[in-house]
This record gives C-alpha cells, sequence and structure tokens, in this order.
C-alpha cells in the first residue's frame, strides 16, 4: 500500500539546485551562458545564484534564464519566492515528471528509475 506523503514532507528544490541541474544539463558553462545572455547575467552573479549566494534575482534575470534554458518563466518566479507555487508545480512530484526540464537519454531515465526503484524498496 503506497504511503502518502504530505504537502510539507515533500523536498523541493531551491533556485540554486535547480538552475544549476538545468544548466549542467544544457551543458553551457557559466561563461556561455554570461555570452547568450548579452551580458545581462555575469558568470559571477549566475554563480552566486547556483550557490544560493543570492535567492531573489529579479524577475527580468529569471526571464532571461528562463529563455536561454528553454524553460518556464513561471516555474522560476516560483521557485524564487515572488508567486506562490501553483497547483501544477505542487503536482510534479507525482504525475508530472519530476526531470521533465532534464534532456535525459534513455540510458538516463533507465537508470533513474531502476534507482527509484532501489529507493521504495528501502523504506519497506
Amino acid at each position: 500500500m503506497p504511503r502518502h506523503r504530505k504537502q510539507e514532507d515533500i523536498v523541493k528544490p531551491t533556485l540554486a539546485q535547480y538552475l544549476a541541474s538545468i544548466r549542467q544539463d544544457r551543458k553551457l558553462s557559466l561563461r556561455r551562458v554570461e555570452e547568450l545572455s548579452g551580458k545581462e547575467v555575469s558568470n559571477a552573479y549566475l554563480s552566486q545564484l547556483e550557490t544560493g549566494k543570492v535567492n531573489q534575482p529579479s524577475p527580468s534575470v529569471l526571464h532571461t534564464l528562463a529563455g536561454i534554458y528553454e524553460i518556464e518563466y513561471i516555474r522560476l518566479m516560483e521557485l524564487a519566492g515572488y508567486l506562490p507555487e501553483s497547483r501544477e508545480s505542487a503536482d510534479r512530484h507525482g504525475r508530472i515528471a519530476t526531470f521533465a526540464e532534464h534532456h535525459l537519454t534513455q540510458e538516463e531515465e533507465g537508470e533513474l528509475l531502476e534507482y527509484l526503484q532501489f529507493m521504495r524498496g528501502r523504506k519497506r
């Protein structure tokens, strides 16, 4: 019988974790993001975002990063605390794939599923 988690028990990624993960998935260096942003987002500032030293960048910076990474601007606004989390975002850890924004290979997807089975088996 599956155990249902309470909303407060769900660990959500921070803006820092999310931005670092997406940039790495896109195989972009900090300097390359700076170039693609037309120097609107410096590599030093992006580094501070990814390490959590800056937690609430301007909506303009988030909009630029959303365009470069080809991800939803609203999601970044939620993670930065400008908007309350939408129902759709809250459902990401259920019917909507957690790694939907990541460009996973079939091999990576398979490995994630194997790891998920392992983790679920450990909790029993």
